[in-house]
């Protein structure tokens, strides 16, 4: 299992693209792993035949674990295929254990799908939803992935051949299998899990949070879609706000640095992450030196880079290397939340979404369009001090668009 990207730490077996038997050159495509980021290509480092495939589609091994091995078609690779059985990675030849079955439970099951010492019914989680959403008996469903495991074919073939539906669950006693679903970690979601303890346990955050007037914003934007729209373009209020966060941390660069243990790293080009939401959790796609693009070009890229996110197909150069980060959760009607620093940047701001609210000017009550904006500051490296202005600059040039270009 090669580091497909700067973090990973181990990789789940997706997709095989060759057999055991097959032969195989430097340079062929392989697998496909799915990292904690993206999915990317396994190619081979050496020529001659893939012998034996030591973890199967599904499974999870850490870097540097043999998943394959490639020889000569008559070379000894036994060494190999006798310590992979001794200790079986992840979701491969051994699969994940599964609760057990509750007692009292009377359950009936294919040998292939329940091994002879009972137990526990192996089947993915997607398979546990339709067959729960279908009423469907898993008990009664012979699995047809690896070690009998129940697979999503598995259910549709059953419910072809109309097999018995599920069993009235019991009126009181402990739960069956059936009554609840435990779903595997991804990668994504480990490494997630293992870099928020890593920020929050270490990291001395604080948080600052400002209201921004987006009429001004707003009309700009309107304007701006009105001269792209010939050419089938568009920009968003999020990428006005990347650009004028680009904008003001390049005159705010004791913001726009890294914390490295015994220094303090002040960068002098900007390059802002932009957090995604994705199946499995979220991704910062890197916008590289964001202060020296336009706002449409800034849209174009992010789209582009959201989209391939989705699909996992970003390439580690596209996702590493931020210097600082937004995540903006405005879309789905979040007025504020404050967001967890990415180490080692000192800074990520929080963006809420632009309301409707009575305010008053002047004496006056008025109705106006506000934005609330929280960030989130590693206290070694930014003072109360530095945040606050580096929000003051952000704030007056949402309020005057036109400053971002000053």
């Amino acid at each position: 299992m090669e580091a497909l990207s700067p973090t990973m730490e181990e990789g789940q077996l997706v997709k095989w693209l060759k057999s055991e038997g097959d032969e195989v050159a430097s340079g062929d495509l392989l697998a496909e792993i799915e990292t904690d980021k993206a999915t990317m290509e396994l190619v081979a480092r050496g020529d001659g035949v893939l012998r034996a495939i030591l973890v199967e589609e599904g499974g999870t091994a850490p870097v540097g674990k043999v998943i394959a091995v490639i020889a000569g078609s008559d070379e000894d690779v036994s060494e190999f295929t006798s310590s992979a059985a001794a200790s079986p990675v992840e979701g491969g030849a051994a699969a994940p254990v599964e609760p057990p079955v509750a007692p009292g439970v009377a359950t009936t099951e294919a040998p292939a799908t329940r091994p002879a010492g009972g137990g526990r019914i192996k089947a993915s989680p997607l398979a546990r939803r339709l067959a729960a959403a279908a009423g469907l008996d898993l008990a009664a469903v012979r699995g047809s992935g690896p070690a009998g495991r129940i697979v999503k074919h598995d259910i549709e073939a059953a419910l072809a051949e109309g097999e018995p539906r599920a069993r009235a669950p019991a009126a009181s006693g402990p739960p069956s299998p059936t009554d609840y679903e435990d779903v595997p970690l991804t990668q994504m979601r480990k490494t997630i899990a293992r870099r928020l303890v890593e920020s929050l346990g270490p990291v001395p955050h604080f948080f600052l949070t400002i209201d921004v007037d987006m009429a001004r914003a707003q009309e700009a934007r309107k304007r701006i879609n009105e001269l792209l729209k010939p050419e089938g373009q568009g920009i968003s209020l999020n990428d006005l706000v990347v650009r004028a966060t680009a904008a003001a941390l390049r005159r705010h660069p004791d913001c726009n640095a890294h914390w490295l243990g015994d220094s303090v790293r002040r960068f002098n080009r900007v390059h802002l992450g932009v957090a995604v939401a994705v199946e499995d959790g979220l991704i910062t796609p890197v916008v590289r030196d964001a202060d020296t693009k336009g706002v449409a070009r800034i849209g174009v890229e992010l789209r582009d880079m959201a989209q391939r996110a989705r699909a996992k197909r970003l390439q580690p150069a596209e996702y590493t290397g931020a210097t600082f980060s937004i995540s903006n959760l405005g879309m789905f009607g979040i007025h504020e939340f404050t967001a967890v620093i990415n180490p080692p940047e000192a800074g990520i701001l929080a963006i809420g979404g632009v309301e409707e609210i009575p305010v008053v000017e002047g004496g006056q009550v008025m109705v106006a369009s506000r934005m609330r904006v929280t960030m989130s500051c590693d206290h070694r490296v930014i003072d109360g001090a530095t945040g606050a202005r580096f929000l003051a600059t952000l704030k007056a040039m949402l309020e005057e668009p036109a400053a971002i270009l000053v």
